[in-house]
């Protein structure tokens, strides 16, 4: 190797910084503005391109105030600045002061042209679109597996949705032959109904980035897939044709998850809240039993429960001899009541008297009971009936009470 000056990379990239500068103090650079990204500072960074070359650029907040417009991917522009040379990345940009619109972009005017061609057929009427599956058993999602629309679809169903299934068609979400294959997937989703529903999309990127899903194969396919199909294709402010042709457009992938799954997650939201209230109102009544029992124990449970008891033992036992007491005086009131009777009716029986020695006189042959003796005459024949067997006689003479 020949002998030269040696110079470090900070060196000779100051080199070039100067020369640069030095020649180039001011540009007017005429391109497609590409890869727009806003930035939270309020700076504008772009790409500008033509078909061989492309140049990044950045315009300051200060001077974006002085914009008529709000510049987006694939318009034709017209930019005034001067050339900076970023030494950390060894990059060089254009440094806008002005910028102004050169006319429209001949991408979008291609896409525009595509979009009304495709219109004018119907693909994106309203009547054509498919209503998505209120609780959908498989999810089907066309995209790149190494991509970080995948991964963001997976985290959402996972957490919203886990019973759901998951079946990922990959395929390549840029370059020329990703068309093809994405609209080739769709075909064979339907073809073998491998999903009810399916995710079609990428993450972001530059409107370049985005083309193959405003590709015919991929819109006539999104148009014709009878599996409702959702297109997440970048993020909110990004766009492609399938957008129009999808039977739901989502801002991004995750929301695209979100939106496959709403009714499923609200389901298990309404089950889960169910089932909290559920366990709250039962841990609720273990926890007031447990206070309720707390002063009951092993020790003195036998004690409380006796103290609870033996005022009501007492009290039967009270009245059950007051009761019994009763039975016992309503007994002998009727057993001196009853043997009054008997006394009574021994003390009116004939027999008793006759016991006695008495008899009763009949006459013979009226067979009257004889109370009196004016109530025979001499001559008339009696029966007298001591207590045992009969006498008869015949009356001699009769005498009243006052002989």
């Amino acid at each position: 190797m020949e002998t030269v000056s040696k110079l470090t990379v900070s060196e000779l990239t100051e080199l070039i910084r100067c020369r640069l500068e030095e020649d180039f103090p001011l540009v007017v650079v005429e391109g497609e503005l590409s890869n727009c990204r806003p930035a939270s500072s309020g700076h504008l960074y772009f790409s500008l391109k033509d078909a061989g070359a492309k140049i990044d650029a950045v315009m300051f907040k200060n001077r974006l105030r002085t914009l008529n417009f709000e510049p987006r991917d694939g318009m034709l522009l017209r930019v005034r600045g001067s050339l900076s040379v970023y030494a950390p990345r060894g990059t060089y940009s254009i440094l806008c002061e002005e910028m102004e619109i050169a006319g429209s972009g001949e991408l979008l005017a291609m896409l525009e042209e595509r979009k009304q061609k495709l219109a004018a057929e119907g693909l994106f009427d309203e009547n054509r679109k498919k209503p998505l599956p209120r609780f959908p058993s498989t999810v089907g999602v066309i995209s790149s597996p190494t991509g970080a629309a995948v991964h963001d679809i997976l985290n959402v169903l996972e957490r919203r949705a886990a019973s759901v299934k998951v079946v990922i068609l990959p395929a390549p979400v840029q370059g020329t032959e990703a068309a093809a294959i994405i609209a080739r997937r769709i075909e064979q989703a339907n073809q073998w109904k491998l999903a009810d529903v399916l995710i079609v999309g990428r993450g972001g990127g530059s409107l370049e980035d985005l083309l193959p899903f405003s590709e015919e194969a991929v819109v006539r396919s999104v148009a014709a897939s009878e599996i409702p199909v959702v297109s997440a294709v970048g993020h909110e402010i990004d766009w492609a044709l399938c957008d129009f042709a999808a039977d739901l457009r989502a801002p991004t992938p995750s929301a695209a998850a979100e939106l496959v799954s709403g009714e499923m997650a609200t389901v298990y939201d309404t089950i889960r809240n169910i089932t909290d209230d559920f366990t709250n109102a039962i841990n609720n009544r273990i926890d007031k039993a447990r206070l309720l029992m707390r002063p009951f124990n092993i020790d003195d449970l036998e004690f409380r429960f006796r103290a609870i008891l033996q005022p009501r033992i007492l009290r039967l036992d009270d009245k059950k001899e007051a009761l019994v007491n009763s039975f016992l005086v309503l007994v002998n009131g009727l057993r001196t009541r009853m043997e009054l009777a008997i006394a009574t009716l021994e003390a009116s029986s004939p027999i008793s008297v006759m016991e006695r020695g008495f008899s009763m006189v009949l006459n013979s042959k009226t067979g009257r009971v004889i109370k009196q003796a004016k109530d025979v005459k001499p001559g008339d024949h009696l029966e007298i009936r001591p207590l045992h067997g009969k006498i008869t006689a015949i009356t001699e003479e009769s005498y009243g009470e006052k002989q």
